[in-house]
């Protein structure tokens, strides 16, 4: 894993951007979905050193990925001369054998704990970039009981842990603009809110995150990641526009978010190398004004999320 810069430039794909004081490529990668590839450790490994070579210069990963499986993954894949940062997040824990694997982790010392396993996994001693993952908003896990806990508490400890040099940046995700709200005095490096072409209830959390000077991270940025999930690659307009252009819809639907802020920087995940160097493509994708206006247009639904 790496904390350094590259000592050689590299095409940045879909531009540069700047997270966490560093400046990236705007399309990175969300390594989520190589837990998909548990029984082929070299496809992984290939895979990652695959968006290192397409100018991907930040990864999104979790120890509750594979339970250490992903993290462990990109610790074998990443060499310092890559630059790759590695942004990780807190907030719930592994919980294998469970129908969901996973647990909420929201108390400080479990934050604590949580940070600690992350470096182990990673094989490294300080983490670019660690979001808090609050249970606020979003899809999946709720906070009850003891696991209702003040933003100030949890920042508190993460704040502790970047002046122990265990934590280089504090980002959030899932959180309200409330919330939001109260941790920017924190120094907060960037923002991962569900947000898409049809999904963007978000509007005024990215729009505070500009203002900020935030970067915003989208997960689920074509949607459909759930049945009742509303799919920016069936949307008319995007399709049209796919047509138009000579690429994909997924494609328009990301190229789309790069042109919609300025401090959009995209994790879409995949375990295949051909979409992997497709979504980098999407970078290259071009909107005029009359498509552009065309995709503003596409109302957004909101969706009857799963929690669990």
């Amino acid at each position: 894993m790496s904390t350094h810069t590259p000592s050689s430039e590299v095409t940045r794909s879909g531009g540069a951007g700047i997270l966490a004081g560093r400046t990236v490529s705007r399309i990175g990668y969300g390594a989520m979905q190589l837990e998909r590839l548990h029984g082929d450790r070299a496809a992984a490994v290939a895979l990652l050193r695959r968006a290192v070579e397409l100018g991907v210069g930040h990864v999104d990963t979790a120890e509750f990925y594979g339970n250490g499986l992903v993290n462990g993954l990109i610790r074998e894949a990443f060499r310092p001369e890559d630059g790759v940062v590695v942004v990780s997040k807190v907030g719930a824990d592994p919980d294998p054998g469970a129908p969901r694997p996973l647990r909420p982790a929201q108390r400080p010392e479990q934050l604590r704990a949580s940070v600690e396993d992350n470096l182990r996994s990673l094989g490294t001693d300080r983490i670019p970039v660690v979001n808090l993952r609050r249970l606020d908003a979003g899809p999946g896990l709720r906070a009850e009981g003891d696991q209702v806990v003040d933003p100030d508490d949890q920042l508190a400890v993460l704040t502790a842990m970047r002046d122990e040099g265990k934590i280089g940046a504090i980002g959030l995700s899932g959180v309200t603009i409330d919330v939001l709200r109260r941790a920017i005095p924190a120094g907060i490096a960037c923002v991962q809110n569900l947000y898409s072409l049809v999904a963007r209830d978000d509007e005024d959390v990215l729009a505070l995150c500009v203002a900020e000077g935030i970067a915003w991270m989208p997960f689920f940025p074509l949607g459909g990641a759930f049945p009742t999930m509303p799919k920016v690659t069936d949307e008319p307009a995007v399709r049209d526009a796919a047509r138009s252009l000579g690429c994909t819809p997924a494609q328009v639907g990301l190229a789309w978010l790069l042109r919609h802020a300025p401090n959009v920087l995209l994790i879409p995940g995949t375990a295949d190398p051909e979409h992997l160097e497709a979504n980098v493509a999407a970078g290259a994708v071009t909107l005029d004004g009359e498509i552009l206006a065309a995709l503003d247009a596409v109302p957004s639904r909101p969706a009857d999320l799963p929690l669990h």
